[in-house]
C-alpha cells in the first residue's frame, strides 16, 4: 500500500508565504488546493470500486467534499470539473431509475459546476444560451485544455433535457449541447473512453430519422467509440442497445449485445471496474425489460 508523504512544517510554510505574496490566496484556498492529490486519488479509488452499493453510499460525502473545497477555491477548474462528474455519475448510475425528478436537479447541479469552469475559458452562460453564431466562435477560440470542461457541461445538460423532452424550450436547447460535443470531438476523440462519440451514438440512434434521427451514423459513432477503448467501456455496448438497437427494432441484436455485457470479462484497465459494474446492472435491467421494449 503506497504511502502519504506530507510535506515538513518548513516545506508548508514557504509554499504558504509564497501563495500569499504571489497570489493574494487565503490560507482555505492553500489547504483546498494542496488537498488536490488526496482528491485526486479518491476519485481513481471510486472508478476502481466493484461494489456498487459501497459506491452508492460513498459518493455523497465525497461530493460534498469536493463542494467544501470549493467553497474555499471556486475559480478551481479541476475541482468544477470533478464535481460535474461526480454529480453526473451518481445521478446516472443511482438515482435516475427510481427517480427522475432528482436525477434532473443533480445533472443540472453538475451542468453548473461544469459550466463554472468553461466560464474561467471565457465561453460565459450569456454565451452558451445566446446567439448561436457567438457560441460557435467562443467555441473556436478554445483548444485541448479545455476539453474536459466542454464535456461535463455537455453531458448532464444532454440528460437534463432528455428528462423533459415533452418541455419545447429544452429541445430548443440541443443544438448547443451538439455544438459543446463537436468541439470536444474535434479537439481530442479520444476523451473519456470516446463519450463524445458515445453521445452522438445516443444522439442519431435514439430519434427516427424522421425526428433526426441517422442510425448508420449512430452506428459508426458507437464502433469508434468500442474502437478507442478497445471494447473495455461496456456502456458503449448498453447504450447502443437502449438506444439504436431499441429503436431499429432489432430485438435478436438488442438481446445479444446485452448478453455480451453480462458475459464480458473483468476490464483489463481498473479504473472502469465502477463503470463496467454499472453497465452490467443496466443491462440486466434492460434484459428484463426486453418482453414489453419490443
Amino acid at each position: 500500500m503506497p504511502l502519504c508523504i506530507l510535506p515538513s512544517r518548513a516545506v508548508f510554510t514557504s509554499l504558504a508565504i509564497a501563495c500569499l505574496l504571489s497570489s493574494g490566496c487565503s490560507t482555505s484556498q492553500l489547504v483546498a488546493r494542496g488537498a488536490s492529490p488526496l482528491i485526486d486519488h479518491g476519485v481513481t479509488a471510486m472508478n476502481r470500486e466493484t461494489d456498487l452499493e459501497l459506491a452508492r453510499a460513498s459518493i455523497p460525502a465525497n461530493l460534498k467534499m469536493i463542494e467544501a473545497l470549493l467553497l474555499a477555491d471556486p475559480d478551481s477548474t479541476a475541482y468544477r470539473v470533478q464535481a460535474a462528474m461526480g454529480f453526473y455519475g451518481y445521478a446516472l448510475g443511482f438515482v435516475e431509475a427510481d427517480d427522475r425528478d432528482r436525477a434532473a436537479a443533480l445533472y443540472l447541479r453538475a451542468r453548473d459546476h461544469a459550466q463554472a469552469a468553461l466560464d474561467r475559458e471565457k465561453v460565459t452562460p450569456a454565451t452558451l444560451t445566446g446567439n448561436a453564431a457567438e457560441l460557435e466562435r467562443a467555441l473556436a477560440r478554445l483548444d485541448a485544455r479545455a476539453v474536459p470542461a466542454l464535456f461535463w457541461t455537455a453531458s448532464p445538460w444532454g440528460k437534463w433535457i432528455e428528462l423533459q423532452l415533452d418541455d419545447p424550450a429544452r429541445l430548443a436547447e440541443l443544438p448547443r449541447v451538439e455544438a459543446l460535443m463537436q468541439r470536444v470531438l474535434a479537439l481530442d476523440e479520444t476523451y473519456y473512453h470516446g463519450g463524445a462519440h458515445v453521445f452522438f451514438g445516443v444522439y442519431y440512434g435514439g430519434r427516427a430519422p424522421m425526428f433526426g434521427g441517422d442510425f448508420a451514423r449512430a452506428a459508426r459513432h458507437f464502433d469508434r467509440a468500442a474502437e478507442l477503448n478497445r471494447n473495455q467501456f461496456l456502456l458503449v455496448e448498453v447504450y447502443r442497445a437502449r438506444y439504436l438497437l431499441r429503436q431499429t427494432g432489432d430485438r435478436a441484436a438488442f438481446h445479444a449485445t446485452l448478453n455480451r455485457v453480462l458475459d464480458a470479462p473483468s476490464s483489463a484497465d481498473p479504473d472502469l471496474n465502477l463503470a463496467n459494474a454499472l453497465a452490467k446492472k443496466q443491462a440486466t435491467e434492460l434484459l428484463s425489460q426486453e418482453e414489453d421494449l419490443f
